[in-house]
């Protein structure tokens, strides 16, 4: 891939990294062309063509799915219409059943059957996959930020989870869009691994985050990042984007397992432990940390499982 196509990645995850911070905001698009630096004549197509939809359906979709995340957190409706750019509450409901099937308040109230039903099909899903090919554990090598994925085995445990402040975090990145699954433990150990020892930071604090719900979100609209930590000074190239995490308080659960039972133990900090905790997450991204990528011989791998949060 050229340097040319290169710079047409970073300058198009600029614009999305934007659009995201932004869903509560006129979003413009000579603005919006002007954060890729590419012409606004053209610009419409070429995000077209990038991305596979207009502008003004991604930030549609974007918007909604967003929405349908903060009500499955509890969120008001009427809080949750405005902080993604609904001006009233009565638009964000047409908006919302025209989307999702269902009013907004059905969509927050229908949230522990909703993710039961999705994780059950999960389940059937990888137990049919495991028959087909004989054995289990089948994931790429590497961490892979699965969220949704396979039943736990350790489900039934007490979940220990601490409450700590982590410093912020300078990190180059590269995009994985399309489904998450097995394809994001292949991302890292075909695409990532050989990068990082390439430039002497397979020994580094790595990250993965997903910005979407994968029972929302259309499977290959979802958008990964496989982050590095990187030095002051060190600049990547290519295909890689520098981003920082920012720092701050973070609930933090260790994670020991394979890779597709991870989604669970997502699923039981947020809809568990967090209501119960006087905590709600903030805006800042949920990751999982890893501090060495080496999985064991059975496929398990370790990371620490890190969700934001602030007070009620």
């Amino acid at each position: 891939m050229n340097e040319s196509r290169n710079e047409y990645e970073r300058r198009m995850n600029r614009v999305l990294d934007h659009i995201d911070r932004h869903l509560d905001a006129q979003l413009d698009l000579p603005a919006l062309a002007d954060i890729a630096n590419f012409s606004r004549y053209h610009f419409h197509r070429l995000f077209a063509a990038w991305m596979g939809e207009t502008i003004g359906d991604y930030v549609r979709r974007r918007r909604l799915e967003t929405a349908a995340h903060k009500l499955a957190a509890g969120g008001a409706v009427l809080d949750v219409a405005l902080a993604t750019g609904f001006g009233s509450g009565e638009a964000f409901a047409r908006a919302f059943k025209s989307r999702f099937g269902s009013t907004p308040t059905e969509w927050r109230n229908n949230t522990p059957e909703r993710t039961a039903a999705f994780l059950a099909a999960l389940r059937e899903q990888y137990s049919n996959s495991d028959q087909a090919n004989s054995k289990h554990g089948q994931a790429g090598q590497g961490g892979s930020g699965e969220h949704g994925h396979s039943y736990n085995p350790y489900g039934e445990t007490t979940m220990e989870v601490n409450v700590i402040d982590l410093p912020p975090a300078r990190v180059a990145y590269r995009r994985h869009i399309g489904p998450y699954g097995p394809a994001i433990g292949e991302f890292w150990g075909r695409t990532m691994m050989p990068w990082l020892h390439a430039h002497g930071l397979a020994g580094a604090t790595c990250y993965g985050i997903g910005h979407d719900d994968p029972s929302v979100t259309p499977p290959d609209k979802c958008r990964y990042d496989a982050c590095v930590e990187i030095p002051e000074g060190f600049e990547p190239g290519g295909q890689f984007s520098v981003a920082h995490l920012p720092g701050g308080r973070y609930a933090v659960t260790r994670y020991t397992g394979n890779p597709r039972d991870i989604g669970p133990v997502w699923n039981r900090l947020m809809k568990e432990w967090l209501p119960s905790s006087g905590m709600q997450c903030d805006e800042r991204p949920c990751f999982e940390r890893y501090e060495g990528l080496a999985t064991q011989t059975d496929g398990s791998f370790t990371c620490d499982i890190c969700i934001p949060v602030r007070a009620l």
